[in-house]
């Protein structure tokens, strides 16, 4: 058997072996994009970018219902794209730093070009408005 087969649909050469397929792992980065899916999720990460929130801050922000919130954040806590922090009874989220360099380097990308969002503008400026001294009492 040749080292590698051509792949008649898409003419491109494929690797023979599942070593070589193997050094191709992209479970991380297939994760993170599965996760980062959703609308509702995508808005998250973008306020995220800006700092670790506490879910009262995002629930105000985005509009959502607590139990919406925490079933969003529980995806993306469970694709790696958050971590958290407990104060007492408040849990902080934050982005995961990525240890995966094509991770890392997409939701650079992906964090970089929200900015340039209307929508996730307006989140940001809700966010501003709702976050303060008090606001998680």
């Amino acid at each position: 058997m040749r080292a590698a087969e051509t792949c008649a649909n898409y003419h491109v050469l494929m690797p023979a072996t599942a070593s070589a397929a193997s050094s191709l792992d992209i479970r991380s980065l297939s994760r993170v994009m599965k996760a980062l899916s959703d609308e509702t999720r995508l808005r998250m990460v973008a306020l995220l970018a800006h700092g670790e929130l506490c879910v009262c801050h995002l629930e105000e922000a985005l509009g959502l219902q607590q139990s919406t919130a925490s079933r969003q954040l529980a995806v993306l806590r469970s694709a790696g794209v958050v971590e958290t922090r407990r104060d007492g009874s408040w849990i902080y989220y934050r982005l995961a730093p990525q240890a995966d360099a094509l991770t890392r380097a997409v939701l650079r990308a992906l964090t970089a070009d929200f900015k340039k969002r209307q929508a996730l503008g307006q989140d940001a400026e809700r966010l501003q408005r709702t976050r303060g001294p008090g606001s998680c009492a």
